[in-house]
């Protein structure tokens, strides 16, 4: 598993960006990550209530990252065109990814491997990179869901960490 003080694996993905449903395009984190410190954010699956719960508390939490310089971007296996319906229904403020053949997943070691027994998904899970590509700080979920509002802050006051120094 990426541990802080790693180098955070590089990958390009597939970007929804929620616009319309075939609004995507290919990312790469080591072209984004020289523009300001980076949050992936893992989730399980678009669609789903704790899924949701997380991805809208980043979004009511945006104006925090917006006055850091930080880019937020949720990742799953989800197809790009769900998650752009996803962006649209719930009105995300920030962009998914789609790791849908699983490899990034893997790269980062949050593969959670029987959701409902029976789905590979992304581990609910968060990593700050900094503009050097290092991560600086890792949650991964260990039991029940945390108290959202409350991650992101500790999220936040990591990034505003990373854009100090």
């Amino acid at each position: 598993m990426v541990d802080i003080g790693d180098e955070a694996p590089d990958f390009t993905l597939p970007l929804a960006g929620g616009e319309a449903y075939n609004d995507i395009e290919p990312f790469t984190l080591s072209e984004a990550i020289p523009d300001g410190p980076t949050v992936l954010a893992f989730y399980p699956a678009a669609f789903t209530s704790g899924c949701t719960e997380e991805m809208c508390s980043f979004r009511d939490s945006m104006g925090l990252f917006d006055d850091l310089h930080a880019q937020v971007y949720g990742v799953s296996v989800d197809l790009p065109f769900s998650q752009n319906i996803w962006i649209r229904q719930e009105e995300l403020n920030f962009p998914l990814l789609s790791d849908w053949d699983h490899e990034v997943i893997y790269d980062y070691g949050v593969v959670l491997e029987d959701m409902y027994g029976m789905l590979e998904v992304a581990e609910r899970s968060v990593f700050v990179v900094d503009t050097d590509g290092v991560v600086t700080y890792k949650w991964v979920k260990e039991g029940d869901n945390p108290d959202f509002d409350e991650l992101v802050g500790e999220v936040a006051d990591a990034v505003a960490e990373v854009a100090e120094a």
